[in-house]
């Protein structure tokens, strides 16, 4: 894990840095989000935050450093009756913190929620040209399980996207 990282549950105190956060990541040339730049309102996000930590088939993970928020990491739960043992992630670093354990380190607080609330799977898209993001997953154990074409859409424009999965043992 990075020097100094320490990760945690979101609380809503964390909603003016988390938004922060997703508007830097937004505003990439590179596109690594499904947003037109715009992101939730800090207000929206701190309603966001207090909801997902009474739900207990969500939870918003943070990880932080001595500089601030550098990392965020949501998890859902399917709610469809026969795929409950399956959760949903999305993960996003700063861009000056990738590839220094940040990702690793939130991917693991997803993996210790998912035992500690059953859930078997972790599913997630990455899209085919963040190949720093797909080197990371699979080396966490990530597997590509299939290309979903024309998956997003972003403006006018339709996004392709790799569907991976990782396996909760034990």
């Amino acid at each position: 894990m990075s020097e100094g990282l320490r990760v945690r549950r979101a609380v809503p105190s964390d909603a003016d840095d988390l938004s922060r956060l997703a508007r830097d990541v937004a505003a990439e040339p590179e596109g690594w989000l499904l947003t037109l730049g715009t992101w939730r309102s800090s207000s929206d996000e701190r309603r966001a935050i207090r909801l997902l930590r009474r739900h207990p088939d969500a939870g918003l993970f943070i990880a932080e450093t001595s500089e601030g928020i550098v990392g965020r990491l949501s998890v859902t739960r399917d709610h469809h009756p026969s795929s409950q043992h399956v959760a949903d992630l999305g993960l996003m670093v700063a861009r000056g913190r990738r590839r220094r354990g940040v990702g690793r380190a939130l991917l693991e607080a997803a993996v210790e929620w998912a035992r500690a609330s059953g859930v078997s799977k972790l599913e997630l898209h990455v899209f085919p040209y963040n190949e720093a993001a797909i080197r990371l997953y699979e080396s966490f154990g990530f597997e590509r399980e299939g290309y979903r074409k024309r998956q997003y859409r972003r403006g006018q424009e339709y996004v392709d996207a790799i569907l991976m999965a990782y396996f909760i043992e034990g």
